[in-house]
């Protein structure tokens, strides 16, 4: 007790013998003496970051084998530098040119083009990618079922053989009862357990019954009662082939080495063993001795994917399928095996396709054309069913072909009378490059083609998408676009219509004028608006937008089109609308690269951002209002009425009047109208006549009246205070002390807590921030005649007394050393910084006694606060006391004593304090 009564009045002793006063300080003086010293160099002096300029670097090359000898000059010091001494003066770029390889010879690239084309590269699409589009694609919703045709006992054979084939050829009754009447969803299931179920038999050690799934998978493919279903059909029993055909060709690869030696990537019969050969054998007398040729065709592709020589065999079995659709995807299937096997081997995938070509005409048959009939499907549907199967032929056969191959396809495509389905792939499967400059070739074959079994409009549809990827010859461009769109144009069907208008709008804006485009753009609106049939068609009229900003970077020219913003009208709902302003806008602030002022663009993007902001309800999420805030501001950072200041402050009041809901945009007009005065006051070189004064005063009150209606209180309070200063930089001194007591009367609304990312934080941190800016700014602000002085710094100093401040908090008293800091500045003579043509306190009260005691007795005010907080902390927070009291001793050189003190205490409590925390140098 005597001890805490003693040291408290040491300090009272202290505090009242030694009263506080401000250190002068000569500003100027400290500046000049805390610069660093300068030495000059000499321009031919050493300097260690001095580069060595190479000046001229010669390579010779001697011998054959690429040696090389280099003789450079350089200019360096006398001194060499010892990173660039290891090189001997030779520029390193130089000597690998020097040592590079000598170009391949001519049998040597020969060598690497026919390894190139023994592989398949990377710009091949796969079949896997296209496999979910056909399922997407070919559904039904009629049931589907598995019927097991009887097999016909062959009259010349054994006992043995034929016991062998019924093992193989018949499927437990149960599993043929489940797949009866299912629906498509079920029927996918069901081959998906078919296909686990092949991998458990297999991995059970069960090969007759994997073996067996497989044949009764195998012909399903034969089985086209629900036609429309069979592409889709095709891929899902060929995922279980494919499954099979792996797990056979990695079983009998893992025999054929024993475990001592590993096979060449390129192995050769004769690198296998015997037992392997042996295996192998099985499995094709296996494949053989299946009677049924679909089965037996689908199981030999996979067990002969590793003899290239069985692919023409294979070609040939193919012509024993009767049903063209079949057959067709029969081909296919050789075909994606033949990729994998020879992709070299085009022979082979010629072949298949042109026999496709000589049996096209079974199509048109009577047995096909009952068929379907009997399953009430159009032949325009069923020549779809074509498509993917002829797609992969011909893309497999137009990889990495030569350009002569598709004249080749296209005179046997007019051999069979321009067949648009045939058409239709060769364009889809061929380079665009090559199909472009036989544009008007490819019109004029579409013209003559039948429109009664594939629509012409699907043909110019697969065209433009070529064009879109590569240009035609510019003589007949202008052509093209009127012979398509002649067809396009009388499309009746609104959907087959916008589904080729979408594709050619690209091509029209690619390579014509804003007159063609505003054609087409005419009358997609005339086709499109009866009924309201662009309702159903906001993908495609999305698209058209897309790439109409994608050639119109010009936003002038692209607002100058007469039917765009009436294109923009069809888009009537809402989402929809706010997705196709958002793109404009994104385009807009890429490719805008300086200001403007057109009054088209300015109006035709308010309306855009409008539409926007209006989306903005309860219910959008905080991403989605960054996102529309962040895009409305780009535009605003974009307009510019250059010198015309008064039109630029009319149109961010517009703006705010526009923009309300969110307060990001209203932030940044804040901060635009605040770059506005100061850009009137740089033009007035300070000098404000009657007229930018107003002026500067109409944009102090656009800011003080817009900050309240922020709802951030942090947000209000840095406006507040920008605000206050860009007021007082254009003498706007009411106006400036408006701002600052507004902030002032701010402070006590300050919750302790605040939301960062969507997480509560402490706010005291953020308060101390801005107090201490807050504080740098008082300092130069001019006490108003009629408030007394420092009427500013006692009101805010009352508020940090009042507000409520967590319990064992140091901030208030980290404030209250800030608060010292500032009144010891307000002693100097001169103060430290000042703003142009504002006479601050230094200059108004000019040293006033008076005023000096005033600040002296509010600085005696503020340390009592600092000394009752230090004294109140508890023996367990000494350590904290000392990291406190550093800064305030720091400002109060007097205080020491209190370090000294509490330095005692630290050591004899055992503190967990480390000993550099207190400073030597005090000591």
């Amino acid at each position: 007790m005597w001890k805490n009564l003693r040291q408290c009045f040491s300090f009272t002793v202290v505090f009242f013998l030694f009263p506080w006063h401000a250190r002068p300080r000569n500003y100027a003086h400290e500046l000049e003496s805390s610069r660093l010293e300068m030495v000059s160099v000499e321009f031919g002096d050493y300097h260690p970051l001095k580069p060595i300029t190479v000046t001229e670097s010669k390579t010779k090359k001697l011998g054959r084998k690429g040696s090389t000898s280099s003789t450079s000059s350089s200019s360096s010091s006398s001194m060499l530098d010892p990173l660039s001494s290891v090189l001997d003066g030779t520029d390193p770029l130089s000597m690998f040119a020097a040592a590079a390889e000598p170009p391949l010879s001519v049998n040597a690239k020969k060598k690497r083009d026919k390894e190139e084309s023994l592989t398949v590269g990377s710009d091949f699409e796969p079949w896997s990618s296209k496999r979910g589009e056909i399922l997407a694609r070919y559904t039904t919703n009629e049931k589907l079922s598995i019927v097991r045709k009887a097999s016909t006992p062959g009259s010349a054979v054994s006992e043995k053989v034929r016991t062998r084939l019924e093992e193989l050829d018949d499927l437990e009754e149960g599993s043929q009862k489940e797949l009866l009447n299912l629906t498509q969803q079920d029927y996918t299931n069901r081959i998906e357990e078919l296909n686990q179920s092949l991998k458990d038999a297999w991995a059970s050690d069960q090969k007759v019954k994997a073996l067996k799934i497989v044949i009764q998978c195998s012909k399903l493919l034969s089985d086209t009662s629900v036609i429309q279903f069979y592409p889709s059909k095709f891929v899902l029993i060929t995922d279980i082939l494919d499954t099979f055909g792996k797990l056979v060709y990695e079983r009998i690869l893992s025999m054929c080495t024993d475990n001592r030696n590993t096979l060449p990537e390129n192995f050769t019969p004769e690198s296998v063993n015997d037992t392997a050969k042996e295996t192998c054998l099985n499995w094709f007398f296996k494949i053989a001795s299946i009677r049924e040729l679909i089965p037996r065709f689908t199981l030999s592709n996979h067990l002969f994917r590793g003899i290239s020589e069985c692919l023409p065999r294979l070609t040939s079995m193919i012509r024993g399928i009767g049903d063209p659709l079949v057959a067709v995807y029969a081909r296919a299937y050789l075909c994606r095996v033949g990729m994998k096997v020879a992709p070299h081997l085009k022979e082979s995938l010629n072949k298949n396709f042109f026999d496709f070509l000589l049996t096209f005409k079974q199509i048109h048959g009577d047995t096909v054309q009952n068929q379907l009939v009997l399953q009430c499907v159009e032949i325009p549907l069923y020549l779809t069913l074509y498509s993917p199967a002829i797609d992969w032929i011909l893309q497999c056969i137009s990889y990495r072909a030569a350009e002569v191959l598709l004249t080749e396809m296209m005179e046997r495509c007019k051999k069979l009378g321009n067949n648009a389905l045939l058409l239709n792939s060769v364009m889809s499967a061929f380079r665009a490059e090559f199909i472009a400059t036989r544009s008007t070739d490819f019109i004029a074959m579409i013209k003559e083609c039948d429109e009664s079994g594939f629509p012409k409009h699907l043909l110019f549809r697969s065209l433009g998408q070529n064009l879109a990827l590569a240009d035609p010859p510019e003589s007949d461009r202008l052509q093209i676009l009127n012979e398509a769109w002649k067809v396009i144009t009388k499309l009746k069907s609104p959907q087959d219509y916008i589904n080729c208008a979408e594709i050619w709008m690209e091509y029209t804006c690619r390579h014509f004028t804003k007159r063609e485009v505003n054609t087409v753009l005419a009358d997609v609106i005339k086709h499109m608006t009866p009924d309201r049939a662009f309702e159903e068609a906001y993908p495609q009229l999305q698209s058209i937008v897309q790439k109409v900003i994608t050639y119109f970077h010009d936003f002038s020219v692209l607002f100058s089109l007469e039917k765009f913003l009436p294109f923009l009208d069809m888009f009537q709902k809402e989402s929809v609308r706010v997705e196709v302003c958002k793109c404009i806008m994104e385009a807009f602030i890429k490719h805008q690269l300086e200001t403007t002022k057109d009054p088209v663009i300015l109006n035709a993007l308010l309306h855009v951002c409008k539409t926007m902001h209006d989306s903005v309800n309860a219910l959008t999420l905080e991403d989605e209002k960054r996102m529309l805030a962040s895009l409305i501001n780009g535009f605003l950072r974009m307009v510019s009425f250059g010198r015309d200041f008064e039109q630029q402050l009319s149109f961010y009041v517009e703006a705010r009047s526009m923009f309300c809901n969110l307060e990001p945009v209203l932030v940044q007009l804040i901060h635009s109208v605040n770059q506005l005065a100061m850009e009137t006051r740089k033009v007035m070189k300070g000098n404000h006549s009657r007229k930018t004064a107003a002026f500067v005063r109409a944009c102090v009150a656009f800011c003080f009246i817009t900050i309240p209606s922020l709802t951030s209180i942090f947000s209000r309070l840095n406006l507040y205070l920008l605000s206050g200063q860009v007021a007082l930089a254009n003498q706007c001194l009411s106006q400036g002390d408006a701002f600052f007591k507004a902030a002032i009367s701010l402070v006590p609304e300050v919750p302790k807590t605040i939301n960062i990312e969507g997480k509560m934080r402490p706010s005291e941190a953020f308060l101390l921030e801005f107090l201490c800016n807050f504080f740098s700014t008082l300092l130069i602000i001019p006490d108003h005649p009629e408030q007394g002085v420092l009427f500013l710094v006692r009101g805010l100093l009352n508020v940090i007394q009042d507000y409520t401040w967590e319990d064992n908090n140091d901030d208030k008293i980290r404030i209250y050393t800030n608060v010292v800091h500032l009144l010891s500045a307000m002693s100097q003579e001169t103060f430290i910084y000042h703003v142009d043509k504002v006479e601050s306190n230094d200059t108004l009260y000019g040293g006033d006694t008076k005023f000096l005691a005033e600040t002296s007795k509010l600085c005696e005010t503020v340390i009592a606060q600092i000394l009752d907080h230090l004294k109140n902390l508890g023996k367990d927070e000494v350590g904290k006391n000392l990291l406190l009291v550093l800064p305030v001793t720091n400002s109060v050189p007097y205080l020491i004593l209190f370090a000294l003190e509490g330095t005692d205490k630290a050591i004899k409590s055992n503190s967990q304090l480390h000993f550099h925390m207190c400073p030597p140098i005090w000591l």
